[in-house]
């Protein structure tokens, strides 16, 4: 796809990027350019640019914020010992992407383009991917692919007219002072997708649907909080924006099953790695008086929650409004994944999947 590039005249000069670089958090700082490529019937996809950062003019009217028709992907960019910059999986990123567009009825935009402009929009911005070698830690560039509805229009339809971005931010170490469990909140009044439903898709409205639950687990003092499905309100789905997994004590692995649940990148991984490590991973409904009886009972020795975000984290307790279910004692196997990942994204483990793509 050709790209032309408009160089931002104005750059974040180097030790405002390096105050930056010492304290990112989490998408509060934006890189000097972003990445826009146009859809049309006639044209297809077309007019692929970077171009400086800054706000975009949307018509009122623009469908996107009267239907919602849009999708977006999360993943991140790292810097390895050597300067060289590396992206995760990023086909598996264009590839979900392709799964969100054919149920948002969205134009399928190519696993190759995908790749192929998320590269140039890290590659013009590569000063922006943080350096970890001084002292290990788990900064990098987190990459928003987006697409969303740019038409002016009012009518529920598929747009005509549809926009795909990239927009990139660095981003710290999840876990600040340490990796720690989090606590989670079960919502016994929400669910967050049903079948049929667009629940398997990456699209705002799932995540706008979780934010009320989300709302009521920070008054409770959680983290995060657990969806039930939306049939019986007995098996478990996802967090907000997590997947699960339950280790028995004979060292095979639960994860609830998708079609409901987003397909997490990480998840993904996290089955093929705990395979090679010896560990069968399941895939099926859990229900869950089957967590609250395995914790009780040390059936269940750990639990762990992943993400693009996060990468592994312990799950800790759950708590409901008429109990509480305790914290699993053990994190070996749930720490032993998350090194192994952490590792390979950082260059400081080898990649025997061949999962990492070299950007630059």
């Amino acid at each position: 796809m050709q790209i032309s590039t408009t160089t931002n005249p104005t750059p974040v000069d180097d030790a405002r990027l390096a105050e930056i670089h010492a304290n990112p958090g989490f998408g509060q700082h934006f890189t000097d350019h972003m990445l826009t490529v146009e859809w049309t019937p006639d044209a297809s996809w077309h007019a692929a640019r970077i171009e400086p950062y800054g706000p975009l003019t949307l018509d009122p009217a623009t469908a996107v914020l009267h239907y919602a028709q849009e999708t977006f992907e999360g993943m991140k960019a790292y810097r390895h010992a050597d300067g060289s910059v590396w992206t995760f999986r990023p086909e598996q990123n264009a590839a979900r992407m392709v799964r969100s567009s054919q149920r948002l009825a969205f134009p399928e935009l190519p696993v190759d383009d995908f790749v192929e402009l998320v590269d140039a929009l890290v590659t013009a911005d590569q000063r922006w991917v943080p350096d970890n070698s001084s002292g290990g830690g788990e900064k990098s560039l987190y990459l928003r692919p987006f697409m969303f509805a740019s038409e002016t229009f009012l009518g529920v339809r598929p747009a005509q007219h549809v926009t795909f971005m990239v927009i990139a931010s660095p981003a710290g170490a999840y876990f600040k002072g340490g990796i720690k469990p989090v606590n989670l909140w079960l919502s016994e009044t929400f669910t967050r997708a049903g079948r049929g439903g667009m629940g398997a898709a990456k699209t705002g409205g799932n995540y706008a649907a979780s934010l009320a639950a989300q709302r009521e687990a920070i008054e409770k003092g959680c983290d995060q909080v657990v969806f039930l499905d939306d049939q019986e309100f007995t098996y478990i789905e996802e967090l907000g924006g997590m997947n699960l997994f339950f280790v028995h004590k004979d060292g095979s692995i639960v994860t609830p099953e998708t079609g409901t649940i987003l397909e997490g990148i990480t998840r993904a991984s996290i089955i093929e790695l705990a395979g090679k490590l010896g560990h069968a991973v399941e895939e099926r409904k859990f229900s869950l008086d089957e967590w609250r009886d395995g914790v009780a009972s040390g059936e269940i020795t750990e639990i762990f929650a992943c993400g693009t975000a996060a990468v592994v984290t312990p799950v800790g307790e759950l708590r409901s409004p008429s109990s509480v279910t305790a914290a699993p004692a053990s994190t070996e196997l749930t720490m032993q994944i998350r090194d192994a990942l952490v590792g390979m994204q950082f260059g400081r483990s080898e990649d025997t999947f061949g999962w990492m793509h070299n950007v630059c």
